[in-house]
C-alpha cells in the first residue's frame, strides 16, 4: 500500500468511525447510562468485531452474498428489527444510578455480532475493501482490517465519552428520559437510508 493510499484510508477511517451512526449513537447512550468503564467491553467489541467483519469481507464474504441476492434482504429485516429493538431498550433505560444496579451495558461479544446487523459497519466495510484492497489480496485486507481497528476504537471511545460528560446534566430523571428518548429517535433516524434506498 502507498503511502498516499494509506493517508487516505486513514482519512476515510476516521471520518467513517466517528460520524454519527447506531454504534456511536448506542455508546453515548451507554456512557450516560453506565459510565466509562462497564461501556469498555462494548466499545472492544465494536472495534475488534467491525476489523474481523471487514477481513472476512475482503477473503471473499461480499461475493457469497452477491452470489446470494436475498441473503440481503434477510439482512436488511433483521438490521431494521434490532435497531427497532435496541431504541426501545435506549428509551426505556433505567436512571443512572438504578442503572448500575439492574441495567447492562452491551457485552463485548453482542457489539461484536451487532457489527453484522449495522448497515453503516456494511456500508463501511464493503467500501473499504472496493476502495483500498481493490484486488482483494491478504496484504492489502489485512491493511484495512489494521487501520480501522487502530482508528476505530479511539474515535468510538470519544462517544462513550461525550455520554459520560452528559451525566452531569441527566441527574434530573426528566432529562435523563428525554436524553434517552432523543438517543433512541436519533438511532430510529439511521434507518432511514436502509427503508429508503432503492430496491
Amino acid at each position: 500500500m502507498t503511502p498516499d493510499m494509506f493517508s487516505a484510508l486513514a482519512v476515510f477511517a476516521f471520518v467513517t468511525s466517528v460520524t454519527p451512526g447506531p454504534n456511536n449513537l448506542m455508546l453515548m447512550a451507554s456512557g450516560a447510562n453506565f459510565g466509562f468503564r462497564r461501556t469498555i467491553p462494548h466499545m472492544l467489541g465494536i472495534g475488534l468485531g467491525f476489523s474481523f467483519m471487514v477481513a472476512l469481507m475482503g477473503v471473499g464474504l461480499a461475493q457469497l452474498f452477491d452470489a446470494f441476492p436475498q441473503s440481503y434482504t434477510v439482512l436488511k429485516s433483521l438490521s431494521v428489527a434490532y435497531l427497532l429493538y435496541l431504541a426501545w431498550k435506549i428509551a426505556n433505560a433505567s436512571a443512572p444510578d438504578s442503572a448500575r444496579l439492574t441495567g447492562k451495558p452491551m457485552s463485548f461479544v453482542q457489539a461484536a455480532a451487532f457489527q453484522w446487523l449495522n448497515p453503516k459497519a456494511w456500508a463501511m466495510a464493503l467500501t473499504a475493501i472496493s476502495a483500498y484492497a481493490p484486488d482483494q489480496s491478504t496484504g492489502a485486507i489485512l491493511w484495512v482490517a489494521l487501520i480501522f481497528g487502530a482508528i476505530n476504537l479511539p474515535s468510538v471511545s470519544s462517544w462513550t465519552f461525550l455520554g459520560l460528560q452528559m451525566r452531569r446534566i441527566l441527574t434530573n430523571p426528566g432529562r435523563l428520559r428525554a436524553f434517552n428518548w432523543g438517543m433512541a429517535a436519533l438511532l430510529l433516524a439511521t434507518l432511514v437510508p436502509i427503508l429508503f434506498q432503492p430496491a
